[in-house]
């Protein structure tokens, strides 16, 4: 059976795919973590708080335009420093996710430290929005391997932080832990950083390479999206308000977002919905799924 064939009728109501928009609220916290001599220069953390300062106002604005409800990874610090805005955020219906306390790196830390991360962030969300999070996506570098186990233990139930797959799958479980752990991935060609974001000094990124050109930005995205519901798989739009949220720039998310709510066969939902549904419909992986490959591997198991 082609792959084509064999993707009609995956989704709820027998969509053809599901598309999850995602925003990373991040401001100056990835600047501040990269280097903390950073703040002392207000002109590269403007940078950043151009985000909080005008694109969440736009990105709200124009997500409840189009009646679209999506997923916002917030780090916990946001949280402590700019209640108002994600209680806002929150408030307008979006589902409210874990995106580290600081923007830590963790490949800096050991497991109690990305633990700890995780166990602060998770409490000053629910601080703001009421509840602690049930997704997770890693905020820069690489988990320890037995991180997902303990998400599990602190109550998550997914994460949107790997790029291995173009549908979600289940983190194999180790000894001991209850209850599944859906990967939602990513892709850096459905993101907004890899195209848009600069700073000029200092350089970043490396090479000073253009701005890309929004038309074929958005002409990248919608051929993305019409592979996707092709096949049947999951898209994930990865956005922040620091860079998508400039004048221009809101307007490609506009008409793409226009663009798949014109299509009756898609299912639009929050990375939450789309992680419950796998969950409730798919006990396993298959046998040859790299994750289960991974963890055959790092088990010393052949």
């Amino acid at each position: 059976m082609s792959e084509v064939n064999s993707a009609a009728g995956r989704w709820p109501g027998g969509a053809r795919c599901a598309v999850i928009v995602s925003v990373d609220f991040d401001a100056e916290l990835p600047l501040l973590a990269s280097s903390p001599d950073i703040a002392r220069r207000a002109k590269t953390l403007s940078v950043g708080r151009y985000g909080a300062t005008r694109g969440v106002d736009r990105l709200l604005r124009t997500f409840g335009e189009l009646s679209v409800r999506t997923t916002w990874f917030v780090p916990g610090r946001q949280a402590e420093i700019r209640p108002g805005l994600v209680g806002e955020i929150a408030r307008a219906g979006h589902e409210i996710a874990h995106h580290g306390h600081a923007h830590e790196n963790f490949d800096l830390l050991d497991l109690a430290g990305q633990r700890a991360v995780i166990e602060s962030g998770s409490a000053a969300l629910a601080g703001v929005v009421g509840q602690r999070p049930k997704g997770f996506r890693i905020p820069d570098g690489e988990w320890a391997p037995e991180l997902p186990d303990v998400l599990r233990e602190l109550g998550f139930t997914w994460s949107s932080s790997m790029r291995g797959d173009d549908l979600p799958h289940l983190h194999p479980a180790g000894s001991g832990t209850a209850g599944p752990l859906v990967e939602i991935p990513v892709h850096f060609e459905l993101e907004d950083h890899p195209y848009f974001f600069f700073n000029l000094d200092p350089a970043f990124p490396s090479g000073q390479s253009r701005i890309a050109s929004y038309r074929e930005v958005l002409s990248n995205w919608k051929t993305e999206f019409a592979a996707y519901r092709r096949f049947g798989l999951c898209y994930v739009l990865r956005l922040q308000p620091e860079v998508a949220g400039t004048p221009g720039r809101i307007a490609l998310v506009r008409e793409l977002l226009t663009h798949i709510r014109g299509h009756d066969d898609v299912w639009l939902a929050t990375a939450g919905e789309v992680a419950d549904w796998w969950a409730a419909t798919h006990e396993c992986n298959e046998p040859d799924h790299p994750a289960e490959v991974f963890a055959r591997l790092t088990r010393g198991v052949s």
